[in-house]
């Protein structure tokens, strides 16, 4: 009951926020405005929400060392993408054809601000956790990765190996960070500037979303599994690898750091208690 709780909660918020920034597209001033307050106010509903339905504060989202935590994760979102955008450009897959919209880039950052929060809440914060504590950390990262990837599927230029390659790059990658560190600001981070780097930067389309302008006017071509095609990089061979590179390194964090949540045995304890008396 508490998990959806939290869920409708967020989710209120997220939904709410889609609206208004659909409502003034082309305004790139006031697309970055909304997503930015639907961002913040969607911290603050996430927090009040936990601290109702689980009687705890919500240390996850702590003003504490938020802001170093958040450039920590933009620093890994941005380089990782900016990686997977320098293979695919070595093998022909990716070219610059000139500069592209500042203001373009302007309104990208209020949705990738708005995307990556309401995402990172629902997803990490809400599901991901919770899940975590009745099955264990291997299983609650599989099923809300594929989960997450799922999601993707109602995007305009979707497809189903798109979805697959979300929930293994992101999905997996997004809920390690959260394992190895406990708080939400460093995937939050990540999300965002891969996010905005692929689009507001180099200018190519975000989860089969749709044709994007960024700083520069990128163009891609060449097979699918190199470019991603219409899906976009996140499609591709490369970022399925950076992906899976970044979550085992999490990983490897998180069990360095004893964050790491065993499978709950309660059936199996209570079936040799049986057997025992």
């Amino acid at each position: 009951m508490r998990l959806l709780k939290q869920l409708v909660a967020v989710a209120a918020v997220a939904f709410a926020g889609n609206l208004g920034m659909g409502a003034v597209q082309g305004n790139a001033f006031l697309t970055l405005v909304l997503g930015v307050a639907t961002a913040v106010l969607a911290v603050f509903v996430y927090a009040w929400a936990v601290r109702w339905s689980e009687r705890r504060a919500p240390v996850e989202v702590a003003g504490e060392g938020a802001a170093s935590a958040v450039g920590r994760g933009m620093l890994i979102g941005a380089g990782a993408f900016t990686a997977v955008i320098v293979n695919i450009a070595l093998v022909g897959g990716y070219r610059i054809e000139g500069l592209g919209s500042v203001t373009g880039a302007v309104g990208l950052l209020g949705f990738s601000a708005a995307a990556a929060v309401t995402e990172e809440l629902l997803f990490r914060g809400v599901l991901f956790r919770i899940v975590e504590k009745w099955t264990g950390t291997w299983i609650a990262l599989g099923l809300t990765g594929l989960v997450f990837g799922l999601m993707h599927l109602g995007n305009q230029n979707a497809n189903l190996w798109g979805a697959i390659a979300i929930a293994i790059e992101a999905g997996g990658m997004l809920a390690a960070a959260y394992a190895a560190t406990r708080t939400l600001w460093l995937p939050i981070g990540l999300h965002f500037a891969w996010n905005f780097v692929e689009g507001g930067v180099f200018g190519t389309e975000v989860s089969g979303n749709g044709a994007t302008q960024g700083l520069l006017h990128g163009v891609t071509s060449g097979p699918d599994v190199l470019t991603g095609g219409e899906f976009g990089p996140e499609a591709s061979a490369y970022a399925v690898v950076f992906g899976l590179l970044l979550t085992v390194v999490f990983l490897w964090l998180a069990r360095r750091r004893g964050n790491l949540v065993p499978r709950r045995r309660r059936a199996r304890a209570g079936a040799t208690a049986t057997l025992s008396q």
